[in-house]
């Protein structure tokens, strides 16, 4: 079991950042894949950014240029650097973690990030 732990959600302006982080414990092996997801009123979950153990990262056009994806493998951390943020990106912000070896999925809670206009 893998559990994730996000913080860093709040109320920010549009054009402002915000910076997200998600601790994980528990069992941690590599191969694995780290990633946040995005869940908005009424709209499926989607992902945002995603880096694998080995560092390798994609993300959504929708954030190319604005967010970035980072991992911490020692302290099992996983941030996101939210920039330029525009109203369209509010929603609740979920961390996954993918075993790779087991293709297990384990999630967080979420946390909320709000954009005002």
């Amino acid at each position: 079991q893998v559990q994730l732990v996000e913080s860093g959600g709040g109320l920010v302006q549009a054009g402002g950042s915000l910076r997200l982080s998600c601790a994980a414990s528990g069992r941690i092996f590599s191969p694995n894949v780290m990633g946040w997801f995005r869940q908005a009123p009424g709209k499926q979950r989607e992902l945002v950014a995603g880096i694998t153990s080995g560092g390798a990262t994609n993300s959504a056009d929708s954030v190319k240029g604005r967010f970035t994806i980072s991992r911490d493998n020692a302290k099992n951390t996983l941030s996101l650097q939210m920039n330029s943020l525009k109203p369209e990106d509010t929603a609740v912000y979920y961390c996954r973690f993918t075993d790779q070896r087991t293709k297990a999925d384990y999630w967080g809670r979420g946390t909320q990030v709000s954009v005002s206009s």
